[in-house]
């Protein structure tokens, strides 16, 4: 194919060749994606209806539901209809839909990870001027910057990425459209413009991460400092849910970027791709909910409400 333009469509990476195998693939898939509509709807419901969670923690907890669960859905759900229906396509621009959705999805995820870690410093380390700094204006400006900068990094990345010329074929070796394995099918130097954008992009991604790493060294030492058990107690469990969800989401999607290409592979690119884009949707529920007391009463009255409704 002589460029991105004769292309009509792309062929994803299957998971198994077997009908079985596809048929197993797609069983799991809809199981993670039903746990994780089902968890981050749950919260979203809870956060929403139950006043006593309307606070700029929760608030930030409910657009990181909705974040995950646009997440899952830009990728699964495309990955479970190929399995069932024993295909590998998706159309060129379903392919540019979801790597916009992803990308958009991700990074604005990633930056209201880092403004949930400035709402626990400001509340444990600054706890006077909580009401003054984190106020519902500045909560809801803070998260329509996280929104708004993960749309213009998307909106960038995407058009950068399909405005290369294309001619190495049109299989992409993942089970969803990754712009580092669209790059391999680039015939020009024009993709290396691409590759100075994700760089620049890991650079701001590392600067948020030394931010979160700072807050919590001055959240840890100030926890350190409170004189009663309960006291520290609490305060342990307002950011260990947080920093366990900041801690899969780094790591996922460093090991998925960084690791060596010597242990590169189609099937690990499979697997590393599953606990980067599908493992923390469906866990961020489970994270924040263990340990959060107000939290599970909400969604315990929430589960009772709705099993009285049926009934």
């Amino acid at each position: 194919m002589s460029n991105s333009s004769s292309l009509n469509e792309f062929l994803l990476l299957a998971f198994a060749d077997t009908r079985e195998l596809q048929l197993l693939h797609f069983l799991l898939f809809l199981g993670i994606y039903l746990a994780a509509l089902l968890g981050n709807g749950l919260i979203i419901t809870a956060v929403a209806c139950d006043h006593h969670l309307h606070t700029p923690m929760y608030f930030f907890l409910l657009n990181l539901s909705v974040l995950d669960l646009g997440t899952i859905s830009t990728t699964v759900p495309k990955s479970m209809a190929n399995s069932l229906w024993d295909t590998r396509a998706i159309s060129y621009s379903g392919c540019a839909a979801q790597v916009f959705s992803f990308f958009f999805l991700i990074s604005a995820e990633f930056y209201l990870l880092t403004v949930m870690a400035y709402d626990r410093y400001v509340a444990i380390c600054r706890p006077l001027h909580y009401e003054t700094l984190m106020g519902s204006r500045a909560c809801v400006r803070m998260a329509a910057a996280a929104w708004a900068s993960g749309f213009l990094h998307a909106l960038m990345h995407t058009a950068n990425t399909f405005s290369i010329p294309l001619c190495q074929g049109n299989t992409v070796d993942q089970f969803f459209c990754e712009v580092p394995q669209i790059l391999k099918l680039s015939c020009s130097d024009s993709y290396l413009r691409e590759a100075g954008l994700l760089v620049v992009s890991g650079c701001l991604t590392f600067g948020c991460f030394i931010f979160i790493v700072l807050s919590y060294v001055q959240i840890f030492t100030a926890v350190l400092r409170i004189p009663s058990e309960q006291g520290r107690h609490k305060a342990f469990s307002m950011c260990l849910p947080h920093l366990a969800v900041v801690c899969l989401f780094v790591t996922t999607g460093l090991f998925a970027y960084l690791r060596p290409a010597s242990i590169s592979s189609p099937a690990l690119n499979l697997v590393v791709a599953v606990l980067y884009a599908v493992v923390p949707p469906a866990m961020n529920p489970v994270i924040y909910s263990m340990r959060n007391k107000e939290l599970k009463e909400a969604l315990k009255k929430l589960v009772q409400l709705l099993l009285v409704q049926q009934q």
